[in-house]
């Protein structure tokens, strides 16, 4: 039995929407919610994929399951999914590495024990993956400040490194940078680490001793600590760039 009619006025109703807006959100015409509400008519599926797109719910859950938590069988209420994901019951749990605990994490980072005395924070906005954190300090990644914690989406190997992107790079000489990795395809040994701030020349680390590689998918900064630029500094970081992809270029030619 669908229960496909009952969930969607139920979910509409939810929202606040009348018929007609919620027509206007699934591009078809009024008479047709209320046709699928009253179950004179059943949804196409380019509708259904729209409305599971816009409640985040599954074909089965809309189809299926009795959203509106009555008491029958296979029912599942819509509300309490959507407390349970905003309360974090579904959300990953993300390990924190301060920089007082960097150290640690050189040895202990393969240490399931080490890495589960963390402290552990949530996001709920990051898509399924396998995440950690990571506090910087110093200024060689400027605008982003010292003090900033990185979040990275663990890169399980290291021929999936994108140029010109930027990392938490874990080696055993250079312990815990945040860089942007430059790669030469010719050089699968060595990769290059780049600085946003140009006063600091990029670098090569052999690609051996690269313990992890984290691609940074947010930046957390304190309020009022990002470092705010002017005109002549921006076009001052372009050339220093220039100069130094540039040098970068010839380097690899020869």
């Amino acid at each position: 039995m669908s229960h496909a009619g009952k969930n969607l006025r139920y979910l509409r109703k939810l929202r606040g929407w009348t018929q007609e807006e919620f027509a206007n959100k699934l591009n078809i015409k009024r008479s047709l919610v209320g046709a699928y509400e009253e179950e004179r008519a059943e949804p196409r599926l380019e509708v259904l994929e729209h409305i599971c797109g816009i409640f985040k719910l599954s074909l089965d859950e809309l189809l299926l399951k009795d959203l509106t938590g009555a008491p029958k069988a296979g029912g599942g209420s819509y509300l309490d999914k959507r407390r349970q994901l905003k309360t974090g019951g579904e959300a990953q749990h993300i390990h924190f590495v301060p920089v007082k605990a960097a150290a640690g994490y050189l040895a202990g980072y393969a240490d399931p024990e080490f890495v589960d005395e963390l402290n552990t924070f949530t996001l709920p906005m990051l898509a399924p993956g396998h995440y950690r954190a990571f506090e910087i300090v110093g200024d060689s990644m400027l605008p982003t400040p010292s003090g900033s914690v990185i979040v990275g989406e663990k890169v399980d190997d290291i021929e999936d490194v994108k140029s010109s992107n930027t990392y938490i790079v874990i080696s055993r000489n250079e312990g815990i940078v945040y860089k942007r990795i430059l790669r030469n395809n010719r050089v699968k040994n060595k990769m290059t680490l780049v600085s946003d701030n140009p006063i600091y020349e990029p670098y090569n680390i052999n690609s051996e001793d690269v313990l992890e590689v984290w691609k940074a998918q947010m930046v957390i900064t304190k309020a009022n600590m990002q470092q705010r630029w002017d005109v002549n500094q921006l076009a001052g970081l372009v050339n220093d760039l220039q100069e130094q992809v540039t040098t970068l270029k010839k380097k690899i030619v020869n």
